[in-house]
């Protein structure tokens, strides 16, 4: 199964947040992603102005675990598989403090807090688009109730390792977790309180105090720990807080991360031809240079004239001809392969393409999901959108995928984050001054925003599912304003 998430990642990056997802009977999981972006041809953006050195420079890719799920109120009520991991090498350490036991201590705290924070965003989501009116107050208290307990399940085991036989520094990998879970706690609930006060205020003033007298526990916590915290009477000198938020992510997050070596797909093969094209080329030469030799002998002015042309002529045939393989390469051929493993132990791989297209070689389901315009298709008899086509595929071993943790672990996520910055370079002001007229038919200027928009339909195929998503963005020479998906 391929499950996709679009989002604004910034003002210029759009992330597609892809989930490869493998089955248990399966030993070898394959998965095919195509994405056809249809471009405005006002862009400019086109194979000569647009090569595959540039695309590949604006798209990054992170691959990672999927964080297993788990449902607040298991990890709050319960002794889920989860918890016994990190409890059982808290006691491992606190006995026995070798590296070993120290680097499994700091694991664990790294995955309970990933499943946590998933936990807490998708209980949160819940919530938001929950549609039984009358369980909103419920599933709220609930949320705070279990985000109450399973911290002070979390915080009590401080005191399994602070003992003598563990140094300082190695309590500080507790500290750090523990900072990051209040930071995320802090960030879903005020967010939660956000949305009920806008979207649900009679429910909101019943559960007002419930909600801030937790995020007052945890301000006053994280002050008594000397945790960094949001200074809400400065709101513009927050530099020390945000980059400590940010290097806490990627700490705890860092061992969901894999390591993906990428490298040139068809180095050998390319090589083998460029060596057929040289070889040909030379073939003309040397039977050009007999030929005249044999009919007008050595050291003649024909002969001469014969090598000079021979020899102009043959790197001209072996540079197109390297043209034409590495043409033929791009478009039959993936660019890029990457090895995907976890430190030592590889577990599947990926490959990736880039091409510009034309519009007969796009599926009819696509150009059909596409939904041009009669206006639109009017305007690509004078000139055409271009289409760009981003191939991707992938291949999980889930035997291998099974053996990285105790926990059960689907499958990975491919983090794809696309820039638009060449994009915006020849695009007209963002907002263009236009005249109207009110009731009495007076003359008034005002001015209207310039938008553009990008068009993504992506092909997702695993064993015998095929189906098709689309995404539009809609973005100007300020950024991207909105995504929108159909």
């Amino acid at each position: 199964m391929i499950e996709i998430q679009a989002k604004i990642h910034d003002k210029f990056s759009v992330e597609f947040k892809v989930g490869f997802i493998t089955r248990k009977r399966l030993a070898i999981s394959d998965f095919v992603m195509n994405t056809w972006i249809f471009v405005p041809h006002s862009l400019d953006i086109n194979p000569m102005t647009y090569d595959k050195t540039r695309f590949y420079r604006d798209i990054k890719s992170n691959v990672r675990l999927v964080t297993p799920v788990y449902l607040l109120r298991d990890l709050a009520t319960t002794n889920t598989l989860p918890f016994q991991e990190l409890e059982k090498s808290f006691r491992q350490l606190s006995s026995t403090p070798t590296r070993t036991a120290t680097a499994e201590y700091e694991s664990q705290i790294k995955m309970f807090a990933s499943i946590l924070k998933s936990a807490l965003r998708d209980e949160y989501l819940h919530i938001v688009h929950n549609t039984i009116e009358k369980d909103c107050c419920y599933l709220t208290r609930d949320y705070i109730t279990n985000i109450r307990n399973v911290v002070l399940k979390f915080r009590n085991l401080r005191k399994v390792i602070n003992v003598s036989t563990v140094p300082a520094n190695t309590l500080e990998y507790f500290h750090f977790g523990d900072e990051f879970i209040s930071n995320v706690i802090e960030q879903h609930v005020n967010k939660l309180q956000d949305f009920l006060s806008r979207e649900h205020p009679q429910d909101y003033l019943v559960l007002k105090k419930t909600i801030q007298e937790l995020l007052k526990d945890e301000l006053n916590y994280k002050r008594e720990k000397n945790y960094a915290t949001v200074n809400t009477e400065n709101k513009t000198n927050n530099r020390e807080f945000i980059l400590r938020a940010g290097m806490l992510k990627k700490y705890i997050e860092s061992d969901l991360y894999l390591i993906a070596r990428k490298k040139r797909n068809t180095f050998l093969l390319e090589q083998i031809l460029f060596s057929l094209a040289a070889g040909m080329s030379m073939v003309f030469a040397t039977i050009v240079s007999f030929s005249f030799q044999q009919k007008y002998g050595n050291f003649t002015l024909p002969f001469f004239i014969a090598l000079v042309i021979s020899y102009m002529l043959k790197d001209r045939i072996k540079e197109l001809m390297r043209f034409y393989f590495a043409h033929k390469l791009g478009s039959k051929f993936y660019d890029n392969k990457v090895q995907i493993s976890n430190k030592s132990q590889q577990i599947g791989w990926s490959k990736e393409g880039f091409d510009f297209i034309s519009d007969n070689k796009v599926p009819r389901e696509v150009m059909e999901l596409r939904g041009r315009s009669s206006l639109l298709e009017a305007e690509n008899r004078r000139v055409d959108e271009k289409i760009i086509l981003y191939r991707k595929r992938v291949q999980l071993n889930r035997k291998q995928l099974v053996k990285i943790s105790t926990y059960p672990i689907p499958g990975i996520h491919d983090i794809i984050r696309f820039n638009i910055s060449e994009f915006i370079r020849k695009m007209d002001n963002p907002e263009v001054p236009i005249f109207g007229n009110d009731k009495d038919g007076n003359s008034i200027r005002v001015h209207g925003e310039k938008t553009y928009y990008l068009n993504f339909v992506i092909q997702c195929q695993y064993e015998e599912q095929l189906e098709y998503k689309r995404y539009r963005i809609m973005f100007n020479r300020l950024g991207i304003k909105k995504i929108e998906t159909f």
